[in-house]
């Protein structure tokens, strides 16, 4: 087993792939549809209906509609489909997992004076996955651009001896102490010196000027990029109602995120003049986080046929840690013969705690329940993403990603409809909807549509239903920060199917 140190990196020196940038903004700010059958298969348009676990979870009020007590449990399979393009190259992948991605209980409390216009009195507790993690992609092409831009914009600028190792410093103390004294970027800069693939210009301690024993011409690469982990949330809920017509409700929220993701590049070249033919670098990130929101929502009867519902949702206010480690190896030509350097830090790197502000949203609903046969629901959902925060936004780095992030995102727009129809005792549902993107650019990040359909029955007391939920979406996975910055263009289609126990206590 190896032997992992630990290092502590300070945060200002992060700026590079592991920095916090707009792609953690955004990863940690989107959620989905993830709860119960029904609500998937309508889509989640529930702003105005209540009644439902994962309708609470969206408008706190929606509990204030159970007459009885009620709890549900539901187990999802998780699927996504990876076409990627990368430079003319087509590849295919699959992953797929079953979790338990929802689990409440609410608890009605009926008022026994009947003179009382508050009906009814409402506590709910819930937990809900708001995004799932698990993913995987592989991308193949003959690119121009070497991965040796990537260490020479990291090192250009640096003295050299703030880079390399001292005489006789093992791999592993140089890679601690440097990270240590000067930052992630003179790591970087130091793996590539260490690794051949750079040559300082001259060869004195002050040196500050680099170029790549790379020579030009095309490169072949392979990018394997895999992730793990989920954003989700325990919610205390209350809410009342009003006169039968009236229901408001307030939702606490208690946020957690457990997020891991693993990228390797290879790439070899026969260009003439390359005293390094291939590369290998390997990145690992590992990521937690906890936070708070609340939610205040109210849904209206206007008459026996049409529900109103309003819905707030604060920013998210997280505390996230991270930690990175590190692999590289290259193969060169050493007086004709091929030798192999392999830098094998063994060290994590341990970076402070930051803190970052998602956007509020805000949630108008409309449904028409008809005869107590019939639903069809809309929603519709506002959500400014150039609103997110790094914090401390003292902070140089911090500063630079929030104006980043204030001209890059932009308000994005989500509509929901769902329908359902009751015979007998089953149910058929379906629903739709439409994503904005958050990124002024949609070429970079596009929009997500998707549809759903579902099916339940009714038992009496215990009721089991099933949901099956496509969309889709197409994004640019930018490899780098720095140097190479290009993008796999990844068209991903989701899937999922969920089944749903729910009993009235």
């Amino acid at each position: 087993m190896k032997k992992l140190l630990f290092l502590f990196v300070g945060v200002i020196s992060m700026s590079t792939i592991y920095a916090q940038d707009i792609t953690d903004a955004v990863r940690y700010s989107t959620d989905g549809i993830y709860g119960t059958a029904r609500y998937k298969a309508m889509s989640g348009a529930f702003g105005a209906l209540g009644g439902d676990m994962s309708a609470v979870s969206q408008n706190p009020a929606g509990s204030a509609i159970f007459n009885k007590s009620h709890t549900s449990f539901s187990l999802s399979n998780f699927g996504i489909d990876n076409t990627t393009e990368y430079f003319g190259n087509t590849n295919r992948s699959s992953n797929s997992n079953f979790e338990l991605n929802q689990a409440g209980a609410a608890f009605v409390f009926n008022n026994t004076d009947e003179n009382s216009p508050w009906r009814k009195f409402v506590l709910a507790l819930s937990y809900e996955q708001i995004q799932n993690y698990d993913n995987d992609f592989f991308a193949t092409g003959t690119n121009t651009t070497s991965i040796d831009s990537y260490f020479l914009a990291n090192a250009q600028g640096l003295r050299l001896d703030e880079i390399s190792a001292f005489p006789g410093e093992s791999i592993t103390d140089a890679y601690g102490e440097i990270g240590a004294s000067f930052g992630f970027t003179n790591q970087q800069a130091f793996l590539g010196f260490e690794s051949y693939i750079l040559e300082p210009d001259v060869d004195d301690d002050a040196n500050t000027l680099y170029t790549s024993n790379i020579a030009p011409g095309t490169f072949n690469q392979e990018y394997f990029y895999a992730s793990t982990g989920y954003n989700g949330k325990f919610t205390l809920n209350a809410a009342i109602e009003y006169q039968d017509n009236l229901y408001l409700g307030i939702n606490l929220n208690s946020h957690f995120i457990n997020y891991e993701r693993s990228t390797y590049l290879f790439e070899e070249n026969s260009n003439i003049g390359s005293l390094v033919s291939e590369v290998g670098f390997e990145n690992n990130l590992s990521t937690v986080g906890t936070g708070f929101s609340f939610q205040l929502g109210g849904i209206a009867k206007l008459s026996d046929v049409i529900r109103v519902g309003l819905t707030y949702d604060s920013p998210t206010w997280f505390t996230i840690s991270e930690e990175t480690t590190q692999y590289l190896a290259t193969l060169r030509d050493d007086n004709g013969l091929n030798v192999t350097e392999t830098l094998d830090p063994q060290i994590i790197n341990v970076f402070p705690d930051y803190k970052l502000q998602t956007p509020a949203k805000i949630t108008g609903s409309i449904a028409l329940v008809i005869d107590k046969q019939a639903i069809i629901s809309f929603d519709y959902s506002r959500k400014d993403y150039g609103n997110t925060k790094f914090k401390p936004e003292s902070d140089q780095h911090f500063s630079a990603q929030n104006n980043l992030i204030s001209n890059s995102l932009k308000a994005a727009n989500t509509y929901k409809i769902g329908g359902e129809y009751r015979h007998n005792k089953t149910s058929f549902r379906a629903g739709y909807k439409l994503e904005e993107s958050p990124y002024s650019n949609t070429n970079f990040y596009g929009d997500l549509k998707g549809f759903s359909i579902g099916l339940g029955y009714n038992f009496g007391s215990t009721k089991v239903d099933f949901a099956y939920e496509n969309s889709k979406r197409i994004i640019d996975s930018q490899l780098y920060n720095v140097g190479l910055t290009d993008a796999v263009r990844i068209d991903s289609d989701n899937s999922n199917f969920t089944i749903s126990l729910s009993l009235n206590l």
